[in-house]
């Protein structure tokens, strides 16, 4: 395909919002490649950091690009060595796009390549009519799988991960934190047995849902000694395992003092500073496992998340938040700023009036 497209760019490299252009070319396929049309895309807090010019944007995006990562839609063309996928397949893409040759794709740890590129930060992303990405990185949907529940792979595949790192099987959790991700994990741990799942955050809105999406019990953590409510529920010893989605400071250190010694903590949330731990007396002498995740599994996670959608805890209409045009991302992000919950959908060419809500 040639021609033009509209889509949101991030252009200076310096805090600003995204613009809206409708003159960018439509991308060119490689060999490897396949041109989708894309269909809706949700806005990921690192979008919003791209747009703040952080740090972690100064260190990992390449100026000028597409923002946007969290995608589903059509593929209209193939490159000439894509043999497994074909122009009309529905798919969703993943954001670490890996270079399938490292010792760490080579030994099943694509999401963490030491070549990774990410879509939507240093290669172009899918706030825009169209998108390319190596076939290697799409993920083919089933017949009865939205388009908006498809975006949630990407996103929600982190809370997904985190929880398989976490092995809940039989044991205690402690999710952290109940934003859309959260969310997904408390689902995910329920999904996969924990026979205890416990829920915290500051705002109480957030932890009615999480009841709704499995949590046991819930406790607002700037209301009471949460270390203190955690052990009274486990007979004085803790969570045995502690799924941290904030990434605040004060939340990782609280998770380190709700977990029992020998337990596990999983950061999936991501700090923005370093965060000083009591590495002595909070993890060595309790033999404290403390870990961390990124992104997902490639495809395991995608195909557990899969599991946890058809499952009967997991609910896409909570975790959905509005829905724009992608020339209306403003409004969206007002809407972000303003505090409204669930994720928020862009869509090129206009929100359909009518969309299938069908997912599996």
């Amino acid at each position: 395909m040639s021609g033009t497209m509209s889509g949101l760019l991030k252009e200076t490299a310096a805090p600003g919002d995204f613009v809206y252009r409708t003159n960018l070319p439509v991308p060119e396929i490689g060999g490897d490649e396949v041109l989708i049309k894309v269909r809706c895309t949700a806005v990921c807090g690192t979008d919003l950091h791209i747009m703040e010019w952080d740090g972690w944007s100064q260190k990992h995006c390449k100026i000028p690009v597409i923002p946007g990562h969290e995608t589903a839609g059509d593929i209209v063309a193939v490159g000439q060595n894509v043999k497994d996928r074909k122009v009309g397949d529905r798919v969703s893409c993943e954001s670490h796009i890996a270079c399938g040759g490292c010792y760490f794709c080579t030994h099943g740890l694509a999401q963490i390549c030491q070549n990774v590129k990410l879509f939507g930060c240093n290669v172009d992303g899918a706030f825009a009519e169209y998108v390319k990405i190596p076939a290697s990185a799409t993920f083919l949907l089933g017949d009865g799988l939205s388009y908006e529940a498809a975006c949630m792979f990407e996103p929600m595949g982190a809370g997904v991960h985190g929880v398989e790192a976490a092995e809940v099987a039989g044991k205690t959790a402690l999710v952290s934190g109940c934003g859309p991700i959260g969310l997904t994990a408390v689902s995910a741990a329920k999904t996969f047995g924990a026979k205890l799942v416990m829920a915290c955050d500051l705002v109480d809105g957030k932890l009615e849902i999480a009841r709704e999406m499995g949590a046991d019990v819930t406790f607002n953590s700037g209301k009471c000694d949460l270390a203190a409510e955690v052990k009274a529920l486990t007979y004085g010893t803790g969570a045995d395992a502690v799924i941290d989605v904030t990434g605040a400071a004060p939340a990782i250190l609280a998770d380190l003092k709700c977990v029992r010694a020998a337990g596990r903590v999983v950061g999936v949330g991501l700090p923005s500073e370093p965060v000083a731990i009591d590495l002595t007396n909070d993890v060595f002498y309790r033999e404290v496992e403390l870990t961390g995740i990124s992104g997902r599994r490639i495809w395991e996670t995608w195909e557990d998340f899969a599991k946890v959608m058809a499952g009967p805890y997991f609910k896409l209409d909570r975790v959905l938040g509005g829905r724009y045009a992608l020339e209306d991302f403003g409004q969206a992000l007002a809407a972000i700023r303003g505090g409204a919950a669930g994720k928020m959908l862009l869509y090129p060419g206009g929100v359909p009036e009518e969309r299938n809500k069908k997912h599996t």
